[in-house]
């Protein structure tokens, strides 16, 4: 199974300051923590980590039908960022999630599987120009926010 989220970067400073006293302990451990606030591009690593527990978070919620959105039982681990792409995985519960991300200076996009190789056989559709019929096209996963559209293939 495909879970995958996007992050509008724009629209994230427009509706979120991650910033403000507690926000981050709200949905971050202190390994996370020190992962938004050790680096350069701090913004980025709020995201990105987001991005990944959502994803995440989209499977299991679909697997159990439990919807119960806890940030901090979801656990970013393994990360490694190389360029404009990142490789992690995140824990929640019993359960391993394998994710791949990319990123630019206009969003965040994570898609996570329960398979490691599965996520080799994605095809990722990204746009700011929503089709109307996208539906039709029976995309695996979709998420949206702000401007951008991410349709996800298995």
């Amino acid at each position: 199974m495909i879970g995958n989220d996007i992050v509008d970067l724009e629209q994230a400073v427009i509706d979120s300051n991650w910033k403000r006293k507690g926000y981050l302990d709200k949905i971050f451990n202190n390994e996370e923590q020190f992962m938004i606030t050790s680096g350069i591009c701090s913004s980025l690593m709020v995201w990105l980590l987001w991005s990944m527990k959502e994803s995440a978070y989209k499977i299991y919620s679909r697997e159990t039908k439990i919807r119960e959105f806890a940030p901090l039982k979801l656990k970013c681990n393994n990360l490694i960022i190389y360029n404009d792409k990142a490789t992690g995985k995140v824990s929640y519960e019993d359960e391993v999630y394998f994710t791949e991300s990319n990123f630019d200076k206009n969003y965040v996009h994570t898609i996570a599987s329960t398979k490691q190789e599965e996520l080799e056989k994605v095809r990722v559709k990204i746009t700011d120009q929503a089709p109307p019929d996208y539906k039709m096209t029976n995309p695996n996963s979709v998420s949206h926010h702000g401007a951008y559209l991410a349709l996800v293939y298995l």
